[in-house]
């Protein structure tokens, strides 16, 4: 479940609780889980937008033009849209501070890759680049160590 769907289940939960029993305990327990939630949330927000922009860096070194961020369409976020000489590119990028929960790359799957598609045929058809030979990338950031460790999978779906 995702963080949204976890938040929302959390809220419907308490709220309930609140509307039969309204202490002051509740409602401060209620909050102060809430600020928990949101702490945690900004954690993994930071991470992943500094693993954005180490991605973006890393593509730019390797004669990438970066044309769009986080383009958004068809219920799909695409982090960077790219041209590497000819080729129009959509780069997925996935950031980990460990491989506990698997490698970076393995979280791309089937339904996001679907999603990117969907979002790429928006951008193609918005910005008339049909023609355009494409291909999509995923960038995986181990930001388990002191340094970054990148790497660049070329045409993975």
């Amino acid at each position: 479940m995702s963080p949204v769907g976890q938040r929302r289940q959390f809220s419907r939960r308490v709220l309930t609780r609140l509307k039969s029993k309204p202490t002051i305990d509740a409602i401060f327990q209620y909050h102060a889980r809430t600020v928990a939630w949101l702490a945690a949330l900004g954690g993994r927000i930071a991470l992943g937008r500094r693993g954005e922009r180490a991605a973006e860096r890393h593509l730019r070194r390797n004669g990438y033009r970066i044309v769009a961020r986080n383009f958004r369409a068809a219920g799909a976020e695409i982090d960077l849209v790219a041209m590497d000489g000819e080729i129009l590119v959509f780069v997925e990028v996935k950031t980990r501070r460990s491989r506990a929960a698997g490698a970076p790359e393995e979280a791309v799957d089937e339904r996001k890759q679907t999603r990117m598609r969907r979002a790429a045929e928006v951008f193609a058809r918005r910005y008339r680049a049909d023609e355009i030979e494409m291909r999509f990338d995923i960038i995986a950031v181990d930001a388990s160590g002191k340094r970054l460790e990148i790497e660049l999978l070329r045409n993975v779906f």
